[in-house]
């Protein structure tokens, strides 16, 4: 543990570079020690200078195949990125958390007395922080105060995840402050469903576990829900750079705000599908038994309940096909697949715009952008929990600049980021990385 101005005095240094180069990029250092230093600065003019503090980090993810299907514990294939949440954090005795992020110009109280949902709090950060604290405490873990000051370049509403970032971030502090740092106890997909469950007793948001378990681990992987309570996470090697392909997410700059119900509309009615034969998620039910029953389901459920139960069954096929190409270096098959689970995303689980406000169709747009820059070389698909946000692409390198120009072209400069792969979750910062 050091002083804020320690660590300032490192950094500027250059002695946490290798760190930060493993965390990022190379080429990120300089803007990410600034960064860094950005944060110290904001917790000394926040909670006072020359405290001991600890750095932590969480990053934001992607999905890249089983799209809303682990909330029926399917399948799916995702992967941590390189834009993440920092914090800065420093022990108190207040059995009080104060948190602050930047750029939302307030402060998050949370007596951690009171650890049950306080309805004024939902669906705003100050949740999600007695809920995490919440969930370790049902877990057996020893909970105590700290200050913390928060950077975050995970873009917000963006479907990358920037809720679970937070959430798996707050899990790394009380496991790094108040636990040892015992993974034993608290491992990453431990982190991962203790966030979870803040998300959707406290927050309100009906979520499955994929984000935050993609952001507490890192890297590529492979997440079977089948048992939510013991997820098998297996990682998956990935390696865009060498078959000459970059990873872009584009922000088509339409909000999540008032999307609650869509999101929650999806998993409502996969569930309605699965009530009609007795059980509660759809991985319970056999596709053949829901196939050969369509006459009866459509006329109790509704055809679109069907449509995304559809979905749900050849969308986790996909993900396993995924992983299975990447593991034969089946690039084109790759490619071919995530095309394929973009339609069905758009077409069955119907997850493109919300029909609540059809005149914003920013996902939509952006998808045809990109198939008239890429079809026949690339792949694009929504991503995430759609109807507003982000999509995601693998681009040829070649095409990497004309395909920014016409995705910035319509959304703004900066609207087209492109992204790597990071190999860690969430963590303490350390030199040693």
């Amino acid at each position: 543990m050091a002083t804020t101005t320690e660590w300032k005095q490192q950094i500027q240094a250059g002695s946490w570079d290798a760190a930060l180069s493993e965390l990022y990029t190379p080429d990120q250092v300089p803007a990410q020690r600034a960064r860094y230093l950005r944060t110290l600065e904001g917790f000394e003019q926040n909670f006072g200078a020359d405290r001991d503090v600890r750095l932590y980090s969480a990053p934001g993810r992607t999905e890249i195949g089983g799209n809303h299907t682990d909330h029926n514990n399917g399948v799916v294939m995702a992967a941590a990125v390189d834009l993440d949440i920092i914090a800065v954090v420093a022990k108190n005795d207040r059995n009080t958390v104060r948190f602050i992020s930047e750029g939302f110009g307030k402060i998050d109280e949370i007596d951690l007395s009171v650890l049950t949902p306080q309805p004024e709090e939902a669906e705003h950060s100050a949740s999600l922080i007695r809920g995490v604290a919440a969930g370790f405490a049902r877990r057996g873990g020893t909970l105590g105060g700290f200050d913390a000051f928060s950077t975050s370049n995970v873009l917000r509403g963006s479907g990358l995840s920037s809720s679970a970032a937070f959430e798996v971030c707050l899990g790394a502090i009380f496991r790094g402050e108040y636990n040892a740092d015992r993974q034993d106890l608290f491992s990453q997909v431990e982190i991962a469903k203790i966030g979870q469950y803040a998300e959707n007793l406290f927050f309100g948001k009906p979520s499955g576990l994929m984000d935050q378990t993609a952001c507490a681990v890192g890297s590529a992987m492979s997440i079977d829900f089948r048992d939510p309570e013991a997820p098998v996470v297996e990682k998956v090697a990935f390696d865009l750079a060498g078959e000459g392909y970059a990873l872009c997410i584009s922000d088509t700059k339409g909000s999540h705000a008032d999307l609650t119900d869509d999101y929650a509309a999806i998993r409502r009615e996969m569930e309605a599908v699965a009530e009609c034969f007795g059980k509660k998620v759809l991985r319970e039910v056999e596709e053949a038994e829901v196939v050969a029953a369509i006459p009866a389901i459509r006329a109790k459920v509704g055809d679109r309940a069907v449509l995304r139960a559809l979905h749900f069954y050849s969308e986790c096929r996909r993900a396993v096909a995924l992983r299975r190409a990447l593991e034969e270096k089946d690039f084109p098959g790759f490619l071919r697949r995530i095309i394929a689970g973009g339609h069905s995303s758009f077409e069955y689980n119907q997850n493109a715009y919300s029909i609540h406000n059809p005149a914003e169709q920013g996902v939509p747009l952006a998808l045809a952008i990109s198939q008239r820059v890429l079809e026949g070389r690339g792949a694009w698909r929504l991503q995430g929990g759609g109807f507003a946000g982000t999509i995601q692409a693998f681009v040829p390198l070649d095409l990497l600049e004309s395909y920014r120009a016409a995705i910035d072209g319509i959304f703004g400069a900066g609207s087209c980021h492109v992204l790597t792969v990071r190999n860690h979750g969430a963590i303490e910062v350390t030199r040693d990385l």
